[in-house]
């Protein structure tokens, strides 16, 4: 047990003992989890299996260290501590996650690798890879078993974990999750666990639909797991517009759409409270009204100015419009080439996200929805001073705190972008790529525009430190700012 002083606090050299043995706990399962595409090299006769195997090896043994070195301490989790633990998973993970790419015949350097595994864990897609057609199949299997642990599974894993080491679950939910919704279940560990099932049986599925569509499966449960964690990352150089099949690209935008909805609402659709209860959350509403608008409006304009047929215009205006939105980033074809109507667009689009709750990044649905509610009681009482008005939300009245929230989050999202794209401009890069690469970093989505980082190209040529900027970048999109902004205050570390 850990020693106390009499004021009833733990000494300061054990005030990070139990954020290191969770994070023990992280990095040993992760380990754990690079067995499969060891198994799966093995099973096509890739010598990377010996990669993946040194590395679960490093990685378990350093887990099992910081497990041992921590072990017999009785553990509480503050909340400053939860603040660092879930930046530091991240961290952790981050660096372990990279050893496999390190390792391997790949030639990526600490930089590259990192930015790769930030990339694949935050859900971003952003990726100095190429030549991914002929790459070891447990390097593709490894990138999206980081993207699928990036979306959901790290939650999961926290919320299972933490009550068995009497720590409150659902802290660490509220942390790196912007959901702030009453919880579905009373225990941490039963969400957890129907959250996991509800998030695997949805990637079985949509693995599943991909195959009998011709997808082998090996691409088909890469796609699935990145499909599902709003990732986006593929198999193929060219994403999916290699595979050329409309049945996959209608597949893949419908689970792109349920990965952006609240993953809440599924956990008490699978509780039997109501078959249409998804459809009368007002989020989920305003944001599907949004994006059917965004993609008619993108096949008018595909049908009038590049003369495609209204089924062609329409696959391609709903695949991108959802890829974009959602922050998975999948590319079906270039739209760059759609025009400089369809290059704004998309660039105003990244900015935008999927619902509160879910796996994708961006600013959420639910903001924009309290900052027109907000607008709109404004407007009112310009109109009549002495008149009395509330904003309300899913039946609720909206607290003045919750729409200071969303303007600050808002007001520091939109800073943050403009200070990293300066950032960004200073390593040398040219304006679109600077804008476009900070939006679609701190967003979680993936390609950006112009011809070095757009759905065509990649993020390679990119000097070091811009690929750092960028991967901290993700972290803060992520995580939501406050959870990181939080650890750079000095006032955080003073007792």
């Amino acid at each position: 047990m850990a020693a106390v002083s009499r004021t009833g606090r733990a000494p300061e050299n054990l005030a990070l003992v139990p954020v290191i043995h969770i994070i023990g706990w992280f990095v040993t399962a992760l380990g754990a989890l690079m067995i499969v595409p060891a198994m799966v090299d093995g099973a096509y006769s890739s010598p990377d299996w010996k990669v993946f195997s040194v590395s679960a090896g490093v990685t378990v043994f350093a887990g099992v260290s910081l497990l041992l070195t921590t072990s017999g301490a009785r553990l509480h989790l503050s909340i400053r501590q939860g603040f660092i633990l879930t930046t530091g998973v991240w961290l952790c993970a981050t660096v372990a996650g990279s050893l496999p790419l390190m390792f391997s015949g790949l030639g990526m350097n600490f930089t590259d690798a990192f930015f790769e595994t930030m990339s694949g864990l935050t859900t971003t897609g952003s990726t100095v890879l190429a030549g991914l057609d002929t790459a070891p199949p447990g390097i593709l299997l490894w990138r999206g078993l980081l993207q699928w642990i990036g979306g959901i599974g790290f939650i999961v894993v926290g919320l299972a974990m933490l009550p068995f080491l009497q720590i409150g679950g659902m802290q660490l939910f509220r942390l790196e999750s912007s959901e702030r919704s009453d919880k579905a279940v009373p225990q941490a560990g039963r969400f957890a666990a129907m959250l996991l099932l509800v998030y695997l049986g949805m990637t079985i599925v949509c693995m599943g639909s991909l195959h009998l569509a011709g997808m082998t499966w090996l691409e088909a449960a890469v796609h699935a797991m990145t499909t599902l964690s709003t990732g986006g990352y593929s198999t193929s150089d060219n994403s999916v517009g290699y595979f050329r099949s409309p049945a996959i690209e209608w597949i893949i935008s419908l689970f792109m759409l349920l990965g952006s909805l609240p993953f809440l609402l599924y956990v008490r659709m699978a509780q039997r409270r109501g078959r249409f209860f998804l459809l009368r959350d007002e989020q989920v509403r305003s944001y599907l009204r949004f994006v059917v608008a965004v993609a008619l409006g993108l096949t008018g304009w595909l049908w009038f100015t590049d003369n495609l047929n209204v089924g062609d215009a329409l696959r391609l205006s709903v695949f991108n419009t959802i890829s974009v939105i959602t922050t998975t980033g999948f590319a079906a074809n270039d739209y760059t080439l759609w025009g400089n109507f369809a290059q704004v667009l998309f660039f105003l689009l990244t900015f935008v996200g999927g619902c509160t709750g879910s796996t994708a990044g961006g600013i959420k649905a639910f903001r924009f929805d309290i900052l027109g509610l907000a607008l709109k009681v404004y407007i009112q009482r310009l109109i009549f001073p002495h008149g009395t008005f509330a904003a309300t939300y899913n039946g609720r009245t909206v607290a003045s705190d919750v729409v200071a929230g969303v303007l600050l989050f808002m007001g520091l999202y939109l800073i943050t972008t403009a200070v990293l794209s300066i950032l960004l401009a200073m390593t040398g890069l040219d304006l679109v790529t600077c804008v476009s690469g900070a939006a679609t970093a701190l967003g979680n989505v993936g390609p950006g525009l112009g011809p070095i980082i757009g759905p065509a190209g990649n993020f390679s040529s990119l000097p070091d430190s811009a690929k750092w900027l960028l991967s901290g970048a993700m972290l803060l999109g992520r995580l939501e700012f406050f959870t990181v902004l939080a650890l750079l205050s000095p006032r955080f570390w003073r007792h």
